[in-house]
């Protein structure tokens, strides 16, 4: 603020510079949907390697895609996920405590057929014996085929008392990974064990359908519940089974959220494409054709640790996401996650092993192809959105153009919050153009965008020009921003000329 001088001497005043620095956002978070042991349903939970999610969600699970998808995520380079596990019919298993005449009730914090091997011990030996209300619980979960304990939780001192500072209901809710209270807590607490108590029912529930996929909007479920998540850049919807592929409606909803939120969908192939054929025929009939949309082929084959390490057949969406994730942050989000670089680790195959002549006739579909090279071995072969068909001639044909396009919307969108109810005039104007400008030449410094020159790469317009007065009045500044993207070179063309030599005389 402005210095009053009340006296006479020297005043120090502090005077803003006016940069605000706009930070670019994440760009390679994938969001994953689809079913897991145990876990939070409907939250997105945010893990960053596999062993949180074998912590949270219970790890490689045979009935769960999802989990298959996520190994081979981190596997390829993968950092940073969000999980949103869903059921169908699932159910918690439950803990009956005798207490006195009446019944404590305790529930597995999840549902899930592995809330079966919870088991309960009640004891007295309390910070204070003369204190009726106070009683130690431990709970353990037991493997069910070695029947060694997994997982321990001790609580000491806890009351039934509800207005104690450790009322067991506030306590699980906060302390526990295990359980939770279902109902009301009896007056009496629980008596003593000499014995564990055991827990009874809780079940994994049905395969899973489109419906639990596409969820309700309202209760933000399904795909909905990444409502509840800050940012996502890519989504994975693995298939609903190991031989049911995700519908079409569903793929539908999910592409339309993902516009909504700035966000990529990678689609799988059909489990019914095994040639070349039934890509080139089957691709227009997903009715996918979006600058958000990307969609590899064939499926791959890895090793199954829950099946003796036999190769089977997975879809490619998790690992072509790590692959992403890797370049990112090796190159960033302007290099196409494609070439000799982009190797798929631990892949050991293809369900299609294309030629070059059978990847000419999908690569102008739209169709981004898995390869097999000698010496390299299996890498991503293609770079372009299912907008990327020649016949559309769509300037969002290419993969790199498309996400970079992207991250700056996402980052200039959180990064000019501050402009709103700002006066609308050329001081702001001049602000704006200083910290975006800053923003886009940084960019342009890490080699994002064509040109030689600031000038040639990108521009930053806020002006009379593009707010005028009629915006003013409505309440309205504009921004106006461009770049020259950088476009993968696809096709490679060498020229060779062979030079005549000189006739002797």
């Amino acid at each position: 603020m402005p210095v009053t001088p009340t006296y006479p001497g020297v005043y120090i005043e502090e005077i803003p510079s006016g940069v605000r620095t706009i930070v670019g956002v994440a760009t390679s978070i994938t969001a994953f949907i689809g079913r897991a042991l145990r876990g939070p349903v409907n939250e997105p939970i945010r893990i960053q390697s596999f062993a949180d999610f074998e912590r949270v969600f219970g790890g490689l699970w045979i009935d769960s895609t999802m989990s298959y998808a996520l190994q081979q995520y981190f596997l390829n380079g993968g950092t940073d996920a969000l999980i949103v596990r869903i059921h169908n019919g699932a159910s918690k298993a439950t803990l009956s405590l005798p207490a006195g005449a009446g019944t404590l009730t305790l529930e597995a914090s999840s549902e899930g057929e592995w809330g079966k091997y919870l088991q309960a011990t009640v004891d007295y030996d309390t910070a204070d014996p003369n204190d009726s209300n106070l009683f130690n619980l431990i709970i353990e979960e037991v493997d069910p085929v070695t029947k060694e304990i997994r997982a321990a939780e001790t609580f000491r001192n806890i009351s039934v008392d509800a207005n104690a500072s450790r009322f067991i209901t506030k306590v699980l809710e906060q302390e526990s990974a295990l359980v939770r209270v279902q109902g009301t807590v009896p007056k009496a607490r629980p008596d003593h064990t000499a014995n564990p108590v055991t827990s009874s029912g809780g079940d994994d529930g049905a395969e899973l359908t489109t419906t639990e996929y596409k969820g309700d909007e309202a209760s933000k479920t399904g795909i909905y519940a990444l409502e509840k998540a800050d940012l996502f850049n890519l989504l994975c919807i693995p298939p609903f089974t190991r031989i049911v592929d995700v519908d079409s409606d569903t793929w539908s909803k999910a592409l339309a959220y993902c516009k909504k939120r700035r966000a990529m969908l990678i689609v799988d192939p059909p489990l019914t494409w095994n040639a070349v054929s039934d890509a080139t025929t089957g691709v227009d009939n997903l009715n996918l054709r979006d600058e958000n949309a990307i969609l590899y082929f064939p499926r791959i084959k890895m090793a199954d640790p829950l099946r003796e390490n036999c190769l089977e057949e997975f879809a490619p969406c998790g690992a072509v996401a790590g692959v992403y994730a890797r370049t990112d942050a090796q190159r960033g989000v302007w290099k196409a996650p494609a070439g000799l670089e982009a190797t798929l680790t631990g892949v050991q195959g293809l369900t299609v092993k294309l030629t070059d002549g059978e990847n000419g006739q999908l690569n102008p579909l739209g169709v981004n192809c898995l390869r097999t090279f000698p010496i390299t071995g299996n890498v991503v072969w293609g770079a372009r959105t299912l907008e990327g068909a020649d016949r559309l001639a769509s300037e969002w044909k290419y993969i790199p153009v498309r996400r970079l396009a992207l991250f700056i919307e996402e980052s200039l969108y959180r990064g000019t919050q501050w402009v709103v109810f700002e006066p609308n005039d050329e001081p702001l104007w001049a602000q704006i153009r200083l910290n975006v400008g800053a923003f886009m030449h940084n960019l342009f410094r890490q080699g994002a965008f064509q040109g030689r020159t600031p000038r040639e790469a990108y521009f930053v317009k806020c002006d009379k020009e593009t707010t005028t007065q009629n915006d003013i009045n409505l309440g309205i500044v504009n921004i106006l921003v461009g770049f020259a993207p950088l476009k993968p070179a696809e096709f490679v063309i060498i020229k060779i000329q062979q030079m005549a030599g000189q006739i002797q005389t």
